[in-house]
């Protein structure tokens, strides 16, 4: 046991958990829904070099049409209906922006409003 107890004078610092900054999840449409999900994290993620860990959807007739995320080893990236394209994070402030944009121009090139 005295190899696991703490000498005097010495600081066992825990890791920082991951903090939520955003979790929401907004009905936009009777058929559609926006979620947003941004932790702060107390290490990379796995292929980004940010301390956030996200999932940005859209979802349209129980159907994904667009998502951004870092899931680790894939690092940033955009999902749309056809491509997987790799993404550029900057902060959760533009990453907001770059979604919001993408679904509005989603919305307006499948005519709804």
């Amino acid at each position: 046991m005295e190899e696991l107890t703490t000498w005097p004078g010495i600081v066992i610092l825990y890791a920082m958990k991951a903090a939520a900054l955003v979790r929401r999840r907004v009905v936009v449409a009777a058929d559609a829904f926006v979620e947003v999900v941004i932790w702060r994290v107390p290490e990379q993620v796995r292929s980004s070099r940010h301390l956030f860990k996200y999932r940005l959807a859209y979802v349209v007739k129980e159907r994904c049409v667009l998502r951004y995320d870092n899931e680790s080893g894939k690092g940033d990236h955009r999902h749309t209906e056809a491509t997987d394209e790799p993404y550029t994070f900057s902060t959760p402030d533009q990453l907001m922006a770059d979604f919001e944009a993408d679904v509005a121009r989603w919305n307006h090139e499948h005519g709804r409003s």
